[in-house]
């Protein structure tokens, strides 16, 4: 007969579903939330002690999380990726899968789910999410499908690669040890691999097809039309126009880009074309195009003081004020990169002066009005006297550029945290640290930007989920859950009782850590197993799966929390895609470990 749960058991068990509620209303924000399951922890163990323990272990128990390698490990990720990003090291894999989405939307996620399953089940899962994140968050802004519709598709597909061999999650190397411990002989790393591609091929198109649409478009829409900038691209030698047609590059240029008054022909050094776009995409054009929008020498002259100072390079969009000297004048003849150093790379005209007379000189360039925006790059001292000498206005259109002398500085850092990472020579939370610290040290991400990598919203969640695993686990609630469980599963099949346990775990690791639910739920699976006169190894590898079926919570496991502020997915979004995924994975999970034990 099972006994009556102690009062910390109950009190526990209490804090965790009224914390799912808040969560699920979504009333109060994520980070409130938190901290005030965090505060109710410290409070209630400050004055009800857990047996043996001080009131200020209360207290160290509920603020644990703070300081817990695993919220370490997430800050250091991020920050990792971040890297990537201000460096432009995603460059090339963006561009590739851009243009198989733009090829077919469909496709395009497809592929990258099935690179997300196959990459996981040899490398953990953690970093394959930290190298696809950018690259996903950066083809949402060049116009493929929002992050908030692919991001946890391929969270989902990473995390079930990572289910279908031993060494795909440190959970399913865990759950392994302690049944070895406990007697069971070692499983290969392809041991159960079958029955998870089974899984995998039935999940995988409630993933592709489903999970996007029940996703909303968390894209920030602009209340204005982006504006549109004219430039004059000068061909180089080395430029992707040099000897080819406009149509032999076409699909190779960012959307939004246009070439006006081509003539015929191949295009040949120092030929200058008239093209224009948005903000982004003449940034991304003059990358890809490897084309010169202002002279050369200005150009090699904000690079060389960028190399000489480490300040950044930013692009600012600037108004022409009506006290401006540059009313009238041409760029050639305005003077602005011999007196500031910087470079003028396009001009936005209003609509309203469109078709005025004398907006062109002579020789095709823009004479510039009052209302004209400039789209000018520099740094930043440079700049701001650029506006402050001439009347300009600065706007809040102001962009870094990426650090592209440091792109594979920081894809060689992040390349190593992953591999030592992944063949075990050192843990995630040292390797993922490790990569950080050189990325300062480097200059690929600076100490006072860190502050836009992280965000707070993970970090206290982080937190308020480290402090409700050990309270379910010390209080004695996962203990008097798992008696419960063997309790009633008496009367049940043996496919039942794998489905059973499964689901347990599942609750447990969604709710708790995939730390608990293995270390709770292996020593149950062997003790139900010789009560019911059943093979232990079909229930341990219940538990093994229950253990990575965390897609229902953003506490479930790190990357659910990875993808939350990239995503911006509040905690309803994972219930609603995660409950019928874990669904479905342990209805297929448990029948395949029947159909292959015989049970």
């Amino acid at each position: 007969m099972i006994g009556i749960p102690s009062y910390h058991a109950m009190a526990a068990m209490a804090v965790t579903v009224a914390m799912f509620v808040a969560f699920a209303r979504g009333r109060m924000s994520i980070e409130i939330i938190s901290l005030l399951t965090i505060a109710v922890i410290a409070v209630g163990l400050y004055f009800f002690p857990l047996a043996g323990d001080q009131p200020t272990d209360g207290i160290a128990l509920a603020f644990s999380g703070f300081g817990h390698y695993a919220l370490i490990t997430i800050c250091a990720l991020m920050i990792l990726g971040r890297g990537l990003v201000v460096t432009g090291a995603l460059e090339p894999a963006a561009r590739f899968l851009e243009r198989i989405f733009k090829f077919n939307l469909q496709v395009g996620l497809l592929f990258s789910l099935v690179l997300a399953f196959v990459l996981s089940m040899f490398v953990n899962n953690t970093p394959v999410l930290v190298l696809l994140i950018p690259i996903f968050v950066t083809l949402a802004a060049r116009g493929a499908m929002p992050a908030s519709k692919t991001l946890m598709p391929l969270n989902a597909a990473s995390l079930i690669g990572g289910l279908a061999t031993t060494i795909g999650t440190s959970t399913n190397i865990l759950v392994v040890s302690i049944a070895v411990d406990l007697g069971m002989p070692m499983m290969g790393v392809f041991h159960f691999t079958p029955i998870v591609l089974a899984a995998a091929l039935v999940a995988l198109p409630y993933i592709w097809l489903a999970m996007p649409k029940m996703l909303d478009d968390n894209r920030v829409e602009l209340v204005h039309e982006s504006r549109k900038f004219f430039t004059r691209l000068r061909v180089t030698e080395n430029s992707l126009l040099n000897g080819r047609e406009l149509s032999q590059i076409a699909s190779r240029l960012p959307a939004g880009i246009e070439f006006h008054d081509v003539k015929p022909g191949l295009f040949r050094p120092g030929q200058r074309i008239k093209v224009s776009g948005t903000h982004e995409a003449i940034e991304e054009g003059i990358q890809v195009m490897r084309g010169e929008a202002a002279p050369s020498w200005v150009l090699e002259r904000i690079n060389r003081a960028h190399n000489e100072t480490g300040e950044d390079i930013q692009v600012v969009e600037m108004t022409v004020t009506a006290d401006s000297r540059l009313i009238s004048r041409t760029l050639p003849t305005s003077g602005i990169a011999d007196l500031y150093g910087v470079a003028v790379v396009g001009i936005h005209r209003p609509e309203t002066l469109i078709g005025q007379k004398d907006q062109y000189s002579d020789v095709g360039d823009i004479r510039m009005r009052e209302g004209d925006v400039l789209l000018v790059m520099g740094l930043q001292h440079d700049l701001e006297s650029f506006a402050n000498g001439d009347s300009l206005l600065m706007l809040e259109g102001r962009r870094e550029l990426p650090r592209r002398s440091k792109a594979w500085l920081a894809a060689g850092i992040m390349g190593g945290s992953v591999a030592l990472a992944s063949v075990g020579l050192l843990p995630i939370a040292i390797a993922s640290l490790a990569g950080a610290i050189l990325m300062f040290l480097t200059g690929c991400v600076k100490f006072d930007r860190v502050g836009r990598a992280l965000s707070a919203q993970v970090i206290v969640l982080v937190a308020a989920s480290i402090a409700i695993g050990r309270i379910i686990l010390q209080s004695g609630a996962a203990g008097w859950l798992g008696e419960l469980l063997s309790l009633g599963l008496i009367h049940l099949s043996p496919a039942a009782v794998l489905a059973a346990i499964m689901l347990f775990v599942t609750l447990l690791t969604n709710f708790a850590s995939n730390a608990t639910a293995a270390t709770v739920g292996t020593p149950i699976a062997f003790a139900v197993a010789a009560q019911l006169g059943l093979p232990p190894e079909p229930l341990v590898l219940a538990v093994l799966f229950g253990c990575n079926l965390s897609y229902a919570t953003p506490i479930a496991y790190q990357t659910n929390m990875l993808i939350m502020s990239e995503g911006s997915y509040d905690f309803g979004d994972y219930v609603k895609t995660g409950v019928p995924l874990v669904l479905i994975m342990v209805t297929v999970l448990s029948a395949g470990l029947a159909i292959t034990y015989s049970l």
